[in-house]
């Protein structure tokens, strides 16, 4: 087991109906004044942000507000969040949202503290040393944003999508009512399962050894998860699965499932270039990439595969040829996503990927020629290429 820390400051309020908290744990903060951000509509039309509103007006807050935050956000709306701010005189941030309107949050209140553009922060050029505090209103179960230290913007300029990982901007608070996930439509409610399993995993797949503990948490993580996936496909008002959902999420990206591990993390780098260039749900690109990477590198840890392929897929181990376990694990894992209608390969987002898009998706994640990706193998250029030819 490698040496780890484990800081995880966020105050979770778990429960119907604690939205209606919100004012007074922002006054707790000490803030003199609040930025409402959130998406494109659906706060608006569900009445949470008037609720949310309202229990900043009973504790007596004030507040401007910025909406239209999009999938995959983009650097153009935190620009125009950090003039907001900056103007208004905002010292504290409120998200009311998925992963996007919190990672817009976090991206503006590093920007909010930076002298320079806050896409330098992003594009590695500076490391960030402030943010404006933030707190968080949860409206879906899938990036764990409300209880990380990463957040993912996009450049609209040469669409590049790119993340930045500091503990200055782990919420002060996340509010998660399970209820505010009923309207999810199902896209997006398995896109969401999808990504919190794929948050676990990343960190599951990697060299380590003698790290039972954290195995069993991410495997029962996992477990919980497509448990709970199938209910809601049948059920979207399922209170208990929206819960268990819920909760998974902001433990698979927590850092609780990777204590003591490395991690990989290369399907989220294929996956960034995809969301880039194309515009896709992130949790539907990971589930179309993540065969193809397996099938890439499993032969360079087969017992770890075979471990997920028998503990987290139920594939009974074939002692006389473990790699036919790992193999069927990887099978097992995308008929799963099949099931509950995500796609298992890049064509089934709607996307018909060229040659040379290949080429140009490969040489922007590797940073222009200047990284690798991966921990269970080292990716170069030419490696990527081929997980992307291969997720056809």
């Amino acid at each position: 087991m490698n040496n780890f820390q484990y800081f995880t400051p966020t105050r979770v309020v778990f429960g119907k109906d604690t939205e209606s908290q919100v004012g007074t744990l922002i006054k707790e903060q000490n803030c003199t004044k609040v930025l409402v951000h959130y998406g494109t509509g659906s706060v608006k039309r569900s009445g949470l942000l008037d609720r949310v509103y309202a229990s900043l007006d009973e504790a007596g807050i004030s507040y401007v507000s910025l909406g239209g935050v999009v999938p995959n956000p983009r650097l153009s709306m935190v620009y125009q969040g950090i003039e907001l701010c900056k103007k208004e005189g905002v010292d504290f941030i409120l998200a009311v949202g998925g992963g996007s309107a919190i990672d817009s949050a976090k991206a503006i209140a590093y920007g909010m503290k930076y002298d320079g553009d806050v896409w330098d922060l992003y594009s590695k050029k500076e490391v960030p040393k402030d943010a404006t505090p933030l707190g968080v209103i949860l409206t879906i179960a899938a990036t764990g944003s409300e209880m990380s230290d990463s957040s993912v913007i996009t450049n609209e300029e040469g669409w590049l999508k790119r993340g930045l990982s500091s503990n200055l901007s782990r919420p002060r608070f996340a509010i998660m009512n399970p209820e505010l996930t009923y309207t999810l439509p199902e896209y997006q409610t398995m896109s969401g399962c999808t990504d919190i399993m794929m948050h676990t995993m990343e960190r599951y797949f990697s060299h380590e050894m003698d790290t039972n503990l954290t195995d069993y948490l991410a495997e029962g993580l996992l477990k919980a998860v497509m448990q709970a996936s199938k209910v809601l496909l049948k059920n979207p008002k399922d209170y208990d699965a929206r819960a268990e959902v819920l909760w998974a999420g902001s433990l698979s990206h927590n850092g609780l499932t990777g204590c003591g591990r490395s991690g990989d993390w290369a399907c989220h780098q294929l996956e960034h270039e995809l969301g880039g260039m194309f515009d896709v749900a992130h949790g539907a690109g990971l589930a179309a990439v993540w065969g193809s990477w397996a099938r890439y590198v499993y032969k360079s840890d087969v017992a770890r595969f075979a471990k997920f392929a028998v503990n987290v897929m139920g594939i009974a181990y074939n002692y006389a040829d473990p790699e036919k376990t790992a193999v069927e694990g990887i099978e097992a894992l995308e008929d799963f996503f099949r099931s509950i209608h995500m796609p298992v390969s890049i064509s089934e987002l709607g996307v018909e990927l060229t040659e040379e898009q290949i080429k140009e998706l490969a040489y922007k994640c590797t940073f222009m020629g200047k990284r690798t990706i991966g921990g269970m193998k080292k990716l170069v250029q030419e490696d990527i290429e081929e997980i992307y030819r291969m997720a056809k």
